[in-house]
């Protein structure tokens, strides 16, 4: 998921392209797109504004793991500039950098908490090879070399010799379900799917997993598979699809912790017995729960709330359910729990790129375990989010962040950031680009249009299909609003995204041309019929509720309408592109589909075409010569009105 500008545009966008990138690099004939790299100046520490650099330059934590002793912290962090995999002991101390390749995809501790599995592509193709690695850092292993098939990982058995994946490697196109034994050397299929199927936890003590079947961007099926029987039975395959996530079994088998929305509109915590079949539900308040995971050997719960972007850290005991809070500074929250009463959290938000906190979960007392280096940043000087709500048009409310800049004179020009998904959230986290801006005297509002998650089941298929440009014009709402409410200057303005933000500023822009001064698209579609044909049908089974069936003639034919390239040509504001030449998702010929036609209307237009990067921006250089260049293009477009 996550909102990206850190790691500049990881989304879920459901598009997965068969196209071959190294064709759309040899075709295109401006080599002034290709970014040139140069010397990294950050001025001084004093210097204000704050440069771009050191927002890029701050260091943090992220996706901080304990292993199942307590003894140690895994994260990853991007110190040497691109992700890499650090490990450090849970009581404080120096942290080991135990990878130097092109950057990690994701990892996860083996059962025996002293090795590590980890995930890693070549420049963002996420063609995944997976490596073992100890906890020296001195003994490494391929396990499984990278090939064309997509993989995901699943969960470790808890006898350690076996993990769970999900890979398109028998035909390319469809997610299986496969069990990997380590000592063997050997995959097993266990699972023949039709779209797209993924592992979840294993059972303790069985060969059986929970699966789960992708029906819609923010619903799933829940299956329970026998891996020796190849049997699979239905848990939860609910007629009006819901989400269903964040499973914990209980230690005797006997059940599982999970969050869904099944038959309600927010998401809540809930157990279910294998025995009766029945559901609990467990905590359910006014806002949705974000994350849960079980902890003390399966005595204690620890989970957290999401209210409006902002998140909450309760603990509980299983047994009697009394929760009680546990004080941490404002952002989002990213839980690990081991066997013992230790667990670690991730805290990324306004201030911090990623601080890990030890929480004692019996006594709910949090010690700082690592703190982010902020690269001489004051972090007085960063600007916490104000949230707003404003109603649509058509009298839907919606919700943004907005971040207005301190001590400047008159109303300030205003970015509207949209972000991927679409189904994800405008969150409170670390953005670099953002409070640059702000620093600059630009006003941000993060915005969640219709089709977000956060804030319920209905308003996150407010967008779905046929409603598809009512959340485009929620960008033309917001910014009337926000030109009654008299704080920011909403004449003049600029449309910013990335992924399917980069599609919606691509619509705007050419739908509403008088809304906004300049627009900032970063790998964004244009053309939604060829994306849709193109996409792998493990995703298509989730665009199908999401967008309809493009097989089906009626949104063939919306979509030809409906598309950004049809409306490129009343787009008169100057516009900025950046596409990753390896994006596997979404084909870098959408940009240049759409720079080609500004540029024969002769509209200024200033592309980002990077050879070796994918549907992410992931190399430090790369990062920096993307946002010196938007940032000078916003400042050239968006001068302040005094």
């Amino acid at each position: 998921m996550m909102k990206i500008y850190v790691a500049v545009l990881l989304t879920n966008f459901t598009v997965l392209s068969l196209c071959s990138s190294a064709q759309a690099q040899q075709v295109w004939p401006y080599p002034d797109d290709v970014p040139k790299i140069q010397p990294l100046k950050i001025g001084t520490a004093s210097d204000r504004p704050i440069d771009i650099s050191r927002f890029l330059l701050a260091r943090g934590a992220l996706s901080a793991q304990v292993n199942v002793q307590a003894s140690h912290v895994a994260f990853s962090s991007r110190v040497t500039g691109v992700s890499q995999l650090w490990v450090m002991p849970i009581q404080g101390g120096q942290a080991r950098q135990l990878t130097y390749g092109n950057g990690i995809t994701f990892f996860r501790w083996h059962p025996d908490g002293q090795r590590l599995i980890y995930g890693a592509d070549n420049d963002g193709d996420e063609r995944d090879a997976y490596y073992l690695i100890d906890v020296s850092g001195k003994q490494e292993s391929l396990v499984m070399p990278s090939s064309d098939a997509y993989r995901s990982f699943g969960d470790f058995h808890s006898e350690g010799n076996r993990f769970s994946y999900s890979s398109t490697e028998r035909n390319g196109r469809d997610f299986d379900i496969y069990v990997f034994d380590m000592q063997r050397n050997k995959s097993e299929l266990v699972y023949q799917s039709e779209y797209g199927f993924f592992p979840r936890q294993w059972r303790p003590n069985t060969d059986q997993m929970l699966v789960t079947e992708v029906v819609g961007e923010d619903g799933e099926n829940v299956y329970l598979l026998d891996t020796k029987t190849k049997q699979m039975v239905p848990i939860f395959k609910p007629k009006v699809s819901a989400a269903f996530s964040h499973f914990n079994w209980h230690k005797s088998g006997n059940g599982f912790f999970f969050i869904s929305n099944d038959d309600s509109e927010l998401l809540s915590l809930r157990f279910y017995h294998m025995d009766s079949k029945n559901t609990d539900i467990i905590v359910k308040t006014d806002a949705e729960l974000d994350d849960v995971v079980l902890c003390d050997g399966g005595e204690q719960l620890l989970y957290s709330i999401n209210d409006n972007g902002f998140e909450t850290l309760y603990s509980t005991k299983t047994s009697t359910f009394s929760p009680k809070q546990i004080q941490l500074p404002q952002g989002t929250l990213q839980l690990s729990c081991s066997k013992e009463k230790d667990a670690v959290v991730t805290l990324n938000g306004p201030k911090t790129p990623g601080s890990i906190y030890r929480i004692d979960i019996k006594s709910g007392q949090s010690q700082l375990l690592r703190e982010p280096d902020l690269a001489g940043i004051d972090p007085q000087l960063l600007q916490t989010p104000e949230v707003i709500t404003f109603p649509a048009r058509d009298g839907v409310m919606l919700q943004g962040l907005l971040y207005l800049p301190k001590d400047i004179k008159g109303k300030p020009p205003l970015v509207i950031d949209i972000h991927g998904g679409p189904s994800a959230q405008a969150r409170p986290t670390w953005m670099p680009l953002t409070q640059y801006l702000v620093g600059k005297g630009i006003a941000v509002l993060d915005i969640n249009v219709r089709g977000s998650t956060g804030f319920g089941k209905t308003y996150a298929r407010l967008d779905n299909q046929e409603k598809r440009l009512d959340s485009v014009r929620d960008l033309v709402d917001a910014l009337a609003w926000l030109k009654k409410q008299g704080k920011v200057d909403a004449d003049n303005a600029a449309a910013m995204g990335g992924s399917y933000g980069g599609y919606m500023v691509n619509a705007v822009m050419g739908t509403y041309p008088d809304a906004f001064a300049a627009g900032a698209s970063f790998v964004g579609v244009a053309d939604w019929v060829k994306a849709l044909e193109n996409a792998s049908p493990a995703l298509k089974a989730s665009d199908r509720v999401e967008y309809g069936d493009i097989s089906d003639p009626v949104w063939q034919e919306f979509y030809a309408v409906n598309s950004p390239i049809n409306t490129v040509n009343n787009i008169r504001a100057p516009m900025f592109y950046q596409h990753g030449v390896n994006d596997p998702r979404d084909p870098v010929t959408e940009s240049d589909i759409m720079v080609n036609a500004l540029r024969e209307q002769n509209i200024p237009v200033t592309y980002l075409r990077m050879p070796d990067e994918g549907h992410a921006v992931s190399k430090l250089t790369n990062r920096v010569a993307m946002y010196r260049q938007l940032a000078h293009f916003l400042e050239t477009h968006l001068q302040a009105k005094q």
